[in-house]
């Protein structure tokens, strides 16, 4: 069945991008207008973010963020079988930030969110960079899937280290220089295991994991997003947040992220996937203090 399903997309992904780009635009009719996927908690997650801002600004956001998403999806079929060279023009970037570190001789983490297209970045920033490159991801539950995306993912050169088996596929890079990067925008299992963060001005909760593994392993942490020049061209930016974390106190690693996130979110509101449930928790008491 994967044989099936890989040469299907394969052929699917020899067209050009153009011609996909028709596909993401039926795709945008389907799900947005047909569909309404996840319209309620794109509004919703809007609302909070924005309450300035007018219906109608909302909407043209909303609208955006479903072309952006579909785009996505469109552009990683595209991947499948697309060239280094499709990669390195199609992503731009300036990585100074990661690139002074090298240096050093000590390995660096990269804190990143669902920013579109965050699927290019394993392709496209490897090449560009001197470190040996890790990505940390979520397994998904469908076997075929999370076998295709684990092959998308790692034609670039990043080796790929699942979080439900995280000893197991980080120890063969535990004594090497690597750059391993984590989506940190996720939502904690618990509440109660999360830093409480004011977010868009709702006390948020945001994962400890990542800060805590750079304290533990005395890493730098650089922030990193993407912007979208035009359609299928992105742009990657890096900032420095911290080089030593266990200098900071707890949670403030965590604080510059999760004002970095807004800051590049208000900036570009369209490129977040904003139906992603990031307030599907309300802080209670007992879930320890609100740092700010």
């Amino acid at each position: 069945m994967y044989y099936l399903l890989f040469g299907f997309l394969y052929l699917l992904s020899l067209l050009p991008l153009r011609v996909l780009y028709l596909l993401s635009d039926v795709a945008y009719v389907v799900v947005y207008y047909l569909l309404g996927y996840r319209k309620a908690v794109v509004h919703h997650n809007l609302t909070i973010a924005f309450p300035q801002k007018t219906e109608a600004e909302k909407t043209r956001i909303a609208k955006q963020f479903y072309k952006n998403f579909c785009d996505t999806f469109i552009e990683t079929v595209k991947f499948i079988s697309a060239s280094p060279r499709f990669f390195k023009r199609h992503l731009a970037g300036k990585y100074e930030a990661i690139e002074s570190l090298y240096p050093t001789g000590r390995p660096v983490q990269i804190h990143l969110g669902h920013n579109f297209n965050w699927e290019l970045a394993n392709l496209g920033v490897p090449p560009r960079i001197s470190y040996n490159t890790l990505a940390v991801y979520l397994p998904l539950k469908n076997k075929l899937f999370n076998r295709l995306f684990r092959y998308i993912r790692s034609r670039g050169g990043t080796h790929l280290v699942a979080s439900t088996n995280f000893t197991k596929d980080f120890d063969p890079f535990r004594n090497t220089q690597y750059m391993i990067s984590l989506l940190a925008d996720q939502n904690p299992a618990h509440p109660g295991n999360a830093y409480w963060i004011p977010f868009f001005g709702r006390p948020t909760p945001f994962l400890r994991g990542p800060e805590k593994a750079a304290r533990r392993n005395d890493l730098p942490v650089v922030f990193c997003h993407f912007t979208k020049k035009k359609r299928g061209y992105y742009e990657g930016y890096t900032e420095l947040a911290a080089l030593h974390v266990r200098d900071l106190p707890p949670g403030e690693l965590t604080k510059r992220y999760a004002a970095y996130l807004e800051r590049v979110m208000t900036e570009h509101p369209e490129m977040w996937l904003w139906s992603h449930r990031r307030w599907k928790w309300e802080w209670k008491p007992e879930y320890g203090k609100i740092l700010v």
